[in-house]
């Protein structure tokens, strides 16, 4: 029978050597990201912030009509 290592086929080392080797290459990547500076991601977030809000709106105005054509109409027209 033959013997395991402990070692797959794509590992190489032990799961601290490996894991040690990943977050080295996560150090390696973040260190390629360009990061936004502090306006854009004040404007960003404020971009966001009130499409959130216009969309919100608009769902809510969306509903308030539908249920009015709706809800209301069909039972109008149940009476």
């Amino acid at each position: 029978m033959a013997e395991t290592t402990g070692v797959g086929p794509a590992g190489e080392g032990t799961l601290v050597a490996r894991a040690r080797g990943f977050l080295d290459g996560v150090r390696a990547e973040m260190q390629k990201v360009t990061w936004p500076s502090r306006d854009e991601l004040v404007k960003a977030t404020r971009t966001v912030i009130v499409l959130s809000l216009v969309l919100g709106v608009a769902i809510g105005l969306m509903d308030w009509v539908l249920q009015k054509l709706l809800v209301d109409g069909i039972a109008a027209l149940a009476r």
